[in-house]
């Protein structure tokens, strides 16, 4: 079972197995509000874009929303102007089972791209997962949203305002297809928080920037990514406004949520067996920073000597100096968590590159590479690559 969370006010689920997935495991799933709710999203930069995103990021630009409904085994992407019906309907479905309107529901698809929606599943199974609305099935919802995914991705928040609880969940699915801008994932946060009109939106895009924007396993961008954040206002709060220690604690929670979830994604990677966080340090600015924390982090070489616990720095620092960021190889020094491998540009030796490779044989470690070149710092997170992200990707679809 899913750790437990506090379950926003305002909000129920439900989840059922459909009939799209051919394991016959959950695959259908229905989060609702109790009246339309502010939203924000964000959405794929890839320019195939499916057509439950083309649907939802229309709703969505209208700032309101009361249900999404999540589907997994199929994508409804490259599926033409079939596809843009069948999202539709599996709107209507769900607006006419809760009685509301059809712009007021977001719909999101994950699966295998190409292939018609099987609309009979959602045409037997919507009007009845509309009915088993409870305030307790976000680890169905969670269970639900999975393809690939090894396990369920939860995490949550209660923070106090003004002597108020305020709760927030977010839920989330990705293991392969995950490179920004987004990845192959599904998110949606609830919260029940009171926020001022436009802190939502850029609420969430920040939090997007500093999580999900900042973790790849395969440098594969989706059709389907999607990531929404709904806000009931019920928890009672006065109103957070921009600017204000509120606000900085609410997003502060919303970004901590978003991390959790991102990390999750990024340890999940399709046969993944570490988390990697890759930290620069002492670039030339910021943006450098993050140029050369990606080249590291999508550079198979790397990936794969973190697969085989090899302490090679050599394809680090190479990584590094093909980024594109401002690099002096004379002054780059490296760290695998608190063991020193590199100092100005050259290795100390075989017994650092032991004790480096003893760090590499745990499932979670961070390399930190300092330029030495001024006060830019970025992070990112990766996985590594192993024999079994070929064969999972070999054959998924059979």
């Amino acid at each position: 079972m899913a750790e437990a969370f506090a379950i926003p006010k305002g909000f129920k689920a439900a989840a059922c197995s459909a009939g799209i997935k051919k394991s016959g495991k959950l695959d259908l799933a229905l989060i609702c509000a109790d009246k339309p709710l502010e939203c924000a999203g964000v959405f794929t930069t890839n320019k195939v874009v499916a057509a439950p995103v083309k649907i939802t990021e229309s709703r969505v630009r209208q700032g309101l929303c009361q249900a999404i409904l999540i589907n997994s085994g199929n994508a409804n992407a490259c599926t033409g102007a079939q596809g843009l019906r069948d999202a539709r309907r599996c709107g209507d479905l769900v607006a006419e089972s809760l009685d509301i309107a059809p712009a007021l529901v977001a719909v999101s698809s994950t699966g295998v791209i190409g292939v018609p929606l099987p609309m009979y599943c959602f045409e037997d199974h919507v009007p009845t997962l509309c009915r088993m609305l409870k305030h307790d099935q976000f680890d169905g919802v969670s269970r639900a949203m999975m393809t690939t995914d090894a396990f369920p991705k939860m995490s949550g928040r209660t923070i106090i305002v003004d002597g108020q609880e305020v709760r927030l969940l977010g839920l989330a699915k990705g293991a392969g297809m995950i490179h920004p801008d987004m990845a192959t994932m599904l998110a949606f946060v609830i919260t029940d928080a009171l926020l001022a009109d436009g802190l939502l939106e850029q609420s969430l895009r920040q939090a997007v920037n500093g999580s999900f924007n900042r973790i790849t396993v395969d440098r594969d961008t989706s059709t389907n990514d999607m990531a929404l954040l709904l806000a009931s206002g019920e928890a009672e709060n006065q109103e957070i406004t921009e600017g204000t220690s509120a606000s900085e604690q609410f997003n502060g929670a919303l970004n901590e949520i978003m991390l959790d979830l991102a990390k999750m994604i990024a340890r999940d990677g399709e046969g993944a067996t570490k988390l990697v966080r890759i930290q620069i340090n002492g670039a030339a600015n910021g943006n450098d920073a993050l140029i050369a924390a990606r080249s590291v982090a999508t550079s198979q070489l790397v990936k794969t000597a973190f697969f085989g616990e090899d302490a090679n720095w050599g394809r680090i620092i190479a990584a590094v100096g093909y980024s594109g960021a401002d690099v002096d190889p004379d002054q780059v020094s490296i760290m695998f968590d608190n063991v020193a491998m590199v100092s100005k540009g050259l290795g100390l030796g075989s017994e650092q590159e032991a004790k480096a490779s003893e760090i590499l044989k745990q499932p979670e470690f961070t390399v930190t590479i300092d330029l030495a070149l001024g006060e830019g710092s970025a992070y990112y997170y990766t996985s590594d690559l192993t024999y079994d992200y070929v064969r999972i990707n070999a054959d998924y679809r059979s």
